[in-house]
């Protein structure tokens, strides 16, 4: 069976996170195959809706923005009240500021994870997908890695993560709850913020740059494009729950690269050569780096007939080709490092 992208019917499905990087591209994939979107954006004084703010009028004319917390359970209840599905992907992810402030990282990624688990069995609703991470397996103890993989936090982030996993299994197990979980591996593309090394790579070159500094380029990812992971969400979210609910799955490309290659593809990509720096904020602490994902996918092939469409090549090409427009590029910092 491949996945087809099929048209879903016009029920409201509603997205935690939907102002972000992997948000805004799931919210564009939902609405092109037929959806209304209710979309959380956290609340602020200045009026943004993030990401949101730069999708097209015709994609946001299916979308109603709440501006709320998902920390807060009043905020979440309201958001999925009468939606047929919620894609919660609302989390800080950053990792190296999981560091600085473990406590916001437990109370957004885990306890707003229970806020969302709490409102669905509450509501009833009839499906919930949650957003993991690659992360939770630490440096892999085998390849490619399977769901079936030991958990390793290796550092707050991934901590909270597991945690938030866990909860999402238990809900499934002591409450019926249906819960299908999510695992993305690297994923990139337009929008994504600049601590991510491919985004950080592309824009310092996008700048100008000859010399870029980055951290450890020994490490080895599994990069998914934004479109492909988006895709991945649509597949859990629309396939029969008896193929999906109470399961965890795996998206990525199986394709293993180190980050030093990576470096290498892009500035070909982009027709430059660059230098690399070490910039020592940038490097984990030696026994929180992740050294190797490699992801096994064939669980969600086999239950939705998802895979990969894009190539690393290709989808390095459309990156590189967003960045360097100069308004995407300024809405960057690219002369110092993003936390």
């Amino acid at each position: 069976m491949e996945f087809s992208g099929a048209v879903m019917t016009a029920d409201t499905v509603a997205v935690t996170g939907a102002e972000g990087f992997i948000g805004s591209h799931l919210v564009e994939a939902l609405v092109a195959r037929g959806a209304r979107v209710r979309a959380m954006a956290q609340y602020n004084s200045f009026g943004s809706w993030g990401w949101l703010d730069t999708l097209s009028p015709e994609v946001m004319a299916q979308v109603e923005v709440v501006l709320g917390d998902v920390r807060d359970p009043a905020s979440v209840l309201g958001l999925m009240r009468d939606a047929s599905v919620v894609y919660h992907l609302a989390a800080l992810i950053a990792i190296p500021y999981s560091y600085q402030a473990p406590l916001s990282y437990l109370e957004t990624n885990a306890r707003g994870t229970l806020n969302v688990l709490e409102a669905a069995r509450a509501l009833a609703t009839p499906r919930v997908v949650h957003t993991s991470t690659s992360e939770v397996y630490g440096t892999a103890q085998s390849v490619p890695i399977s769901e079936d993989h030991p958990l390793q936090a290796q550092s707050p982030y991934a901590a909270s993560k597991v945690a938030a996993d866990k909860f999402a299994e238990s809900y499934h197990l002591s409450f019926e709850l249906p819960v299908v979980t999510l695992r993305p591996f690297n994923t990139y593309g337009p929008r994504q913020s600049a601590r991510a090394v491919i985004p950080a790579v592309v824009s310092q070159i996008a700048a100008g740059r000859d010399t870029i500094t980055l951290g450890s380029l020994t490490p080895t990812r599994d990069f998914n494009f934004a479109s492909d992971t988006a895709a991945a969400f649509v597949a859990v979210g629309t396939a029969p729950a008896s193929l999906v609910v109470g399961r965890v799955f795996n998206a990525g490309s199986g394709r293993e690269i180190s980050v030093g290659d990576v470096v290498r593809l892009i500035a070909d990509t982009m027709g430059r050569e660059v230098r690399v720096a070490e910039d020592a904020q940038r490097i984990r602490p030696e026994a929180s780096e992740v050294q190797r994902l490699l992801a096994d996918s064939s669980r969600l092939h086999a239950a939705t007939g998802w895979k990969p469409e894009s190539t690393l090549e290709n989808g390095l090409r459309i990156t590189a080709e967003w960045f360097c427009d100069a308004g995407n590029l300024a809405r960057y910092k690219t002369t110092g490092y993003t936390v």
